[in-house]
């Protein structure tokens, strides 16, 4: 099924660089966000060796002798997730090492969202808090989950939703791409249909746009548009943050 996309990334209105970085391949129809860490140099290497290592293990496998691409059969058999989940990783040690060989680039890591489009289907890799959020119809829904510290006292009830949106804590991340070595990679797939749109984002976003809000935008908004428009809203209510926005509809 053929995609229309559009990306923006911004430094926001308090940062004065800009450590997040995306990707949109559209022969692979691979589409990935990552908001790095690690300081002025640190973040941005980091968020840029995970979108360039990622694009580049993915097209590695579709040259392969037994190209994942062709496989036509159910979702659940699909060999993309893999191929995402090993990308996500090659990513995660290539930072790791880079920052073992640069002092400056210690402790750098960052987080990661991916989608891969093929067909009537759609797959996700992630880690860390940028988020992958589904707007179908009338309906918008978060389908990553954060890997951040706020998001676990949540599931053990020890805040509500609210008081996260509120929390000092509400930037630690549990997991990241390329600060240790190996990190657990999130993989899911799923169908699609006709009309649908994916929000990848940073938490420059995220943190201060409602989920009513994306789905007003997304479902008013030419396709072309809302990245923008998601990261003008962003500035407004302050742009404490880098932000970062990729949208992906499947054509109807």
């Amino acid at each position: 099924m053929p995609v229309l996309f559009k990306g923006v990334s911004d430094v926001g209105r308090k940062r004065d660089h800009n450590e997040d970085s995306f990707l949109i391949d559209e022969d692979l129809c691979l589409f990935v966000v990552a908001d790095g860490m690690g300081g002025h140099a640190g973040g941005g290497t980091a968020s840029r060796l995970a979108v360039e290592t990622i694009d580049a293990q993915v097209r590695a496998a579709k040259a392969a002798p037994v190209d994942p691409f062709c496989f036509t059969g159910e979702l659940s058999d699909s060999p993309l997730p893999e191929v995402l989940r090993a990308a996500v990783e090659a990513a995660c040690a290539k930072i790791f090492q880079a920052a073992q060989v640069e002092p400056q680039l210690a402790g750098m890591g960052t987080t990661t969202i991916a989608l891969l489009a093929h067909g009537q289907h759609a797959f996700l890799a992630h880690v860390g808090d940028s988020r992958a959020y589904l707007v179908r119809g009338d309906l918008v829904q978060q389908i990553s989950e954060d890997h951040s510290l706020v998001n676990e006292q949540i599931k053990a009830g020890m805040i509500t939703l609210d008081e996260a949106r509120h929390s000092r804590y509400k930037n630690i991340i549990t997991r990241s791409v390329g600060f240790e070595q190996e990190v657990v990679v999130d993989v899911m797939g799923l169908v699609t249909e006709a009309g649908d749109t994916f929000v990848l984002c940073s938490d420059g976003m995220s943190n201060l746009v409602e989920d009513n809000e994306i789905l007003e935008i997304a479902r008013g908004t030419e396709l072309a548009n809302i990245p923008q428009a998601l990261v003008d809203l962003a500035n407004e209510r302050g742009g404490d943050d880098n932000i970062t926005v990729v949208c992906v509809r499947t054509a109807c």
